[in-house]
């Protein structure tokens, strides 16, 4: 039993989905379970959707751009006009607008749980589409809702998986299903016990992949891209990058705890646990190697350069110029963790702590209303972290070169700067 993920790009279009098809048909497995994305930029373009209605804006043209999208899609791989993906399309977009009107009239619930009910429209669109173009090429499969199966608590954006239930429920119905047909389901999506949806963070198809994968005791999960394997390096900013042929989980671990964006740093550690493996494949070219992430031993000697954008460093010095001690950093990390904010790089001096992070606007501007009576607090947006694994000398000064270093920070085999 295999478990295969195909992220937006693989989905982007038709020609993809015939990609898809045939990736399908010649190195499937006899039970297959395939995990998928919203189509292209759908999740980008649902977030501007719902940013409008929250505002109370226009938001019809910009649902009309990406109900058109997926309607050109749709009209070329399903020339007869009475198939049944139109009416689940047509029903799904229905049901969008309604969620949205009621968002821009009432604003029940808070920004985050709102979003979880809009957003993941994306990757319910995406299923559908792939579930009828399957069945219409031959290969016969069923169509699961994954928020029936991966079920969560309220921690809206960021939603935290019961496990327990999660994998009593899945291996309940799915076996049945997988002997029979291979099924398709979402990526990214999970449920409350009270019906309402949930989603797992950005680049959480990954992560649902991997529950899946634990769940069915999975032979191995692979994650298709459009990238050869596991890079050292985004060939999008850097060139000559090289393929790591085999990576162990922990080396893994550590590329996505900085922000390799090939894997979500969620979904090694399920896959770990069974001791499954996760290939990275390109669907470009799905005959080749790709990169096998196991339990293995193997010395990584080629930097690996791992790039976040949208960074925002904040500084606390306490008021009176005492020290920051272990007390004050007791206060700062309570803040964080109430207001789910992830630290990418965090120093101190004496009368100082800086933490690097992900910039959310609302969630800094919670913190420095939390924390503004008892420090000062400066902080920088708009910038840049870069982590090079397993630097050399000749790699810092690559990455260091044309560019204005706020902090710099390095250990034995991982090298940081935040920049603009």
């Amino acid at each position: 039993m295999k478990v295969y993920k195909f992220g937006g790009a693989s989905v982007k279009d038709a020609d993809a989905l015939r990609n898809l098809a045939h990736i399908v048909k010649e190195y499937g497995a006899n039970q297959l379970l395939l995990v998928v994305s919203a189509m292209g930029k759908t999740t980008n373009a649902l977030e501007q959707v719902f940013d409008l209605a929250y505002q109370q804006q226009d938001f019809a043209a910009t649902l009309g751009h990406s109900q058109q999208y997926h309607a050109t899609i749709v009209n070329e791989l399903f020339p007869e006009q009475g198939h049944p993906v139109y009416a689940r399309l047509e029903h799904l977009f229905s049901q969008l607008q309604q969620q949205l009107q009621l968002i821009a009239t009432q604003r029940k619930g808070s920004y985050d749980q709102q979003y979880d009910q809009v957003v993941s429209y994306g990757e319910l669109l995406s299923s559908v589409i792939v579930h009828y173009f399957l069945q219409q090429q031959g290969i016969a499969n069923t169509w699961v809702d994954s928020r029936k199966y991966i079920q969560t608590d309220t921690t809206w954006r960021e939603a935290r998986v019961d496990w327990a239930w999660t994998e009593r429920v899945i291996k309940r119905d799915l076996p049945a299903l997988l002997e029979q047909q291979p099924v398709v389901t979402q990526g990214f999506l999970g449920g409350t016990n009270n019906g309402l949806t949930t989603t797992l963070g950005r680049e959480g198809s990954d992560f649902s992949a991997a529950i899946f994968a634990y769940c069915l005791d999975a032979e191995s999960l692979s994650i298709w891209k459009d990238v050869a394997g596991l890079l050292n390096a985004d060939p999008k900013r850097f060139a000559d990058t090289v393929r790591y042929p085999l990576l162990s989980y922990q080396e893994t671990v550590e590329m996505a705890y900085y922000g390799a964006s090939v894997i979500h740093p969620k979904t090694i550690k399920p896959l770990a646990n069974k001791r499954i493996p996760l290939y990275v494949k390109s669907f470009l070219d799905p005959a080749g190697e790709g990169t096998e992430i196991c339990d293995c031993r193997f010395e990584v000697t080629t930097p690996a350069y791992i790039v976040k954008d949208r960074q925002c460093l904040v500084s606390f010095s306490a008021k009176d110029f005492a020290f920051i001690s272990e007390k004050n950093l007791g206060t700062i990390f309570n803040a964080l963790s109430e207001l789910r904010i992830k630290i990418n790089l965090m120093q101190n001096s004496a009368i100082s702590f800086s933490i690097c992070t992900d910039l959310h606007e609302e969630r800094l501007q919670k913190l420095i209303d939390t924390l503004q009576d008892q420090f000062s607090i400066h902080y920088n947006t708009q910038l840049q972290l870069y982590t090079i694994k397993n630097y050399s000398n000749d790699s810092i000064q690559e990455i260091m070169a044309g560019k204005e270093v706020l902090l710099e920070q390095r250990t034995r085999n991982t090298f940081q700067i935040v920049c603009r």
